[in-house]
């Protein structure tokens, strides 16, 4: 939406400045993403009185009129309309127009064609859109639409021209990308995909986002092992370390066979980063399966978690489920992961001291200190040059401090 409206004349402003129109691009995923979203909406107009504010993304795909009625909100378009953002700017109107279709019906998706990702050091590619999994708990497929793919054509040329502009890495994302391509007219894989990328493409590195355990094929593995571009970096929702809490959730998987799973993983990518999805105080979870949850959850060979406490999402069968956990106990609970996952992070980060790793820097310098990413997706800090953000370079991590590793520039 960015590079559409500069290169149609608009000229992008700190939000801080009271910008003459604010496009909101919403998230609708828990309840505090709703919140967020209407509090920038508010500060918007608090900025500048008279800006005009846009509402997209997935909160608006879903839920309109919540954000119609808002102050200063004088269109609200879905996220299939978002490929036509420049023309309803164009519109007259008088009153607040609301243009969301039903995603539902959406069969295609259409790559932008992307040069460039502002403030970024890392590229980002949509391969894939859409789920239709429906989980209990999970209003996305209702805001995303079908699971669609773009063709790997599109994929390649997008990648080769960010890779033109000087990006190092791209990350490769979707809603359900381990189900790349099973649309397509000639249907294909994840795996087939990512070996075209790597052989037609001069990406340096390649990063994968989120992938279903039931989608992380002994082949795909194989693939990640022996790549010298993909980075050994996994991330695969859990959700529930409970089979009856898997159940309730309509996950389909037990925890028997994600911890095989991971087992794999870590045999065939010793120094691989493994992040886990996880939500706590889903409805009916007791103190039992919480325990049971976590124990499990603790043996794991992960290397962090996120986690969210369960939000009640109207439109899902979960909101409807008896049992709600009350929010200070949810709370409670994902604490208590997160300070495992602290846990599991450092035994994971110490391991690499003294060893020399390549890092993408990314912008800014944070008390004096650069950052960067390694392969393994190790938050690693050094002193050098702002100049090199976007470069990879060699460090080597030399201590732990503040919860990461702090390096020297090679």
């Amino acid at each position: 939406m960015q590079e559409s409206l500069q290169s149609a004349g608009y000229q992008v402003v700190p939000f801080d400045e009271g910008a003459d129109m604010v496009i909101v691009n919403t998230c609708t995923v828990t309840n505090a993403t709703d919140a967020q979203s209407r509090n920038l909406i508010r500060r918007a107009r608090k900025l500048n009185d008279a800006c005009r504010v846009v509402v997209t993304g997935c909160y608006a795909q879903v839920d309109p009129e919540a954000l119609q009625g808002l102050p200063g909100v004088s269109l609200v378009i879905g996220n299939e309309e978002k490929q036509r953002l420049l023309d309803y700017l164009t519109e007259d109107q008088e009153t607040t127009a609301v243009v969301v279709s039903d995603i539902r019906k959406v069969e295609k998706i259409c790559l932008p064609p992307l040069t460039t990702f502002s403030g970024r050091s890392r590229a980002f590619v949509q391969i894939q859109n859409g789920c239709d999994a429906f989980c209990s708990y999970c209003i996305i497929p209702y805001a995303r639409g079908a699971s669609r793919s773009a063709t790997p054509d599109e994929i390649l040329q997008q990648i080769n021209g960010l890779v033109a502009s000087g990006f190092q890495e791209i990350v490769l994302t979707g809603i359900h990308i381990g189900g790349y391509g099973a649309d397509l007219e000639t249907a294909m894989t994840l795996n087939d995909l990512v070996r075209r990328i790597e052989a037609e493409t001069g990406v340096h590195r390649l990063r994968l986002g989120s992938i279903e355990p039931t989608e992380l094929t002994d082949e795909l593995l194989e693939t990640i092992a022996s790549s010298r571009v993909i980075c050994p970096h996994l991330h695969i929702p859990l959700q529930a370390g409970n089979d009856h809490v898997l159940q309730r959730m309509k996950r389909t998987y037990s925890t028997e066979f994600f911890g095989h799973l991971l087992e794999r993983v870590r045999a065939s990518i010793p120094d691989a980063a493994i992040c886990l999805d996880v939500i706590t105080g889903f409805p009916g979870e007791s103190e039992e399966e919480f325990e049971s949850a976590f124990n499990f959850i603790s043996c794991l060979p992960l290397t962090a978690l996120h986690v969210f406490p369960y939000s009640k999402r109207p439109g899902t069968p979960a909101a409807s489920y008896p049992g709600q956990v009350t929010g200070d106990v949810s709370k409670a609970r994902a604490e208590r992961l997160r300070q495992l996952a602290a846990d599991k992070y450092h035994s994971f980060a110490i391991r690499f001291i003294d060893e020399e790793l390549e890092v993408v820097v990314e912008s800014g310098v944070k008390e004096g200190l650069l950052k960067g990413v390694s392969r393994n997706y190790l938050d690693i800090r050094f002193s050098g040059s702002e100049a090199l953000s976007g470069q990879c370079v060699r460090v080597k991590p030399v201590s732990w401090q503040d919860h990461s590793l702090h390096a020297t520039l090679l």
